[in-house]
């Protein structure tokens, strides 16, 4: 197969990758958005958590269970390292088993 570089086709080609970056480039711009409020949320609702079991530190098991999923979810976000402390803080908490025992967070 010959490949045709003419310079009309060189001018087709760039106006069509145009049109599909003018096109794709809101979409973009959006699920940014989307990212950086899924980043809010998940900050606030780690914060609610830790502000709740703060002054006992001590932490029911499911909340514990869910800080660290929220946790992982807003780094994998690429969160900044605010969350990290306050992670390393729950981490040193005393979780809350369902069946009344206790243990530390960090060996869950």
């Amino acid at each position: 197969m010959i490949m045709d570089f003419s310079l009309t086709n060189v001018v087709l080609v760039a106006t069509e990758l145009s049109v599909f970056i003018g096109f794709i480039a809101p979409i973009i711009a959006w699920i940014k958005k989307i990212a950086e409020g899924t980043k809010c949320q998940l900050r606030s609702d780690m914060l609610q958590i830790y502000y709740r079991y703060n002054e006992t530190e001590q932490i029911p098991q499911f909340q514990y269970e869910n800080f660290v999923a929220l946790y992982e979810a807003y780094k994998s976000l690429h969160g900044n390292s605010f969350i990290d402390k306050i992670y390393k803080d729950v981490q040193e908490w005393e979780v809350v088993a369902t069946s009344g025992e206790r243990r530390k967070s960090g060996n869950a």
